[in-house]
């Protein structure tokens, strides 16, 4: 995580041998002025880490229901941490660290909220309910509602708490392996220049390198990564689309292909 949430996120005590998958999710808590809140994501995930509580597996996007009825701050989009939460403590814990985080660091103006649950107990409910907030108009007594029969935690923090609303819609579309990209894996972040296939697989957290169109790369075949690699959601890995480098004498085989492609996710 470049603001200085980075390297160190891999590195972390035994007993997460333990540790327990969790989907956290945040929504709505930045302004027109502020950083966003994938920034917030990712100090949230540090502090998790430092405080010695969880290792964060990816921080993904996801994009929701664009309309003039729902209000958001620029694009209508929640965050998702997919954590590796200890063993060794409660989950009421998780709940007090995020609501306190979030009362800090929410922007001015912000409706913030949070959505956790564990990893196996997001059912098809949610997935529905997660797949209908990218193309319907929803409210919070839909969400709190649901919450409550999934048993989820679901809380707002600021404002009139309308985060609910995306925070539970995140969870289930984390959960459903096929949707939105990250905006921290492993390593992914710190990358620039020219890399090949082994290196990129074999040193960050992205899980495979596919074409958007034709036939992938392989071993030993050059990769430029600038800008920053955005790798998406599919079938439940992290993976970096790429494109064929045509240029003559290019630098490299393959490029990342055009931000408005990984848009799309």
């Amino acid at each position: 995580m470049r603001d200085t949430v980075s390297e160190r996120i891999q590195q972390f005590p035994q007993d997460m041998a333990m540790a327990q998958r969790i989907l956290l999710a945040i929504d709505d808590t930045d302004n027109l002025e502020s950083r966003g809140t994938g920034h917030r994501a990712r100090l949230l995930a540090r502090l998790l880490f430092e405080q010695g509580y969880a290792r964060v597996r990816g921080i993904s996007r996801h994009q929701l229901f664009v309309h003039p009825d729902i209000r958001y701050t620029s694009h209508n989009s929640s965050l998702c941490l997919d954590l590796e939460w200890s063993g060794n403590s409660a989950l009421e814990r998780l709940s007090e660290i995020t609501h306190g985080f979030l009362a800090e660091h929410a922007a001015p103006g912000s409706d913030a909220a949070y959505a956790i649950m564990a990893y196996d107990e997001v059912g098809d409910d949610v997935v529905a309910y997660a797949l209908s907030a990218k193309d319907t108009v929803l409210n919070q007594d839909i969400a709190r509602d649901l919450a409550k029969r999934a048993g989820a935690v679901l809380a707002g923090v600021t404002g009139d708490e309308g985060g609910v609303i995306g925070a539970l819609a995140a969870v289930g579309l984390r959960k459903t392996g096929n949707d939105g990209r990250f905006v921290w894996v492993e390593g992914v972040r710190e990358l620039t220049g020219v890399l090949t296939y082994e290196a990129l697989l074999g040193r960050t957290g992205i899980d495979a390198i596919k074409p958007f169109d034709g036939t992938g790369p392989v071993a030993h075949e050059r990769i430029s990564v600038d800008p920053w690699p955005r790798p998406v959601l599919i079938n439940h890995q992290a993976v970096l689309l790429v494109e064929r480098a045509e240029e003559t004498n290019a630098t490299c085989d393959w490029r990342l292909v055009p931000r408005e492609i990984t848009k799309r996710y």
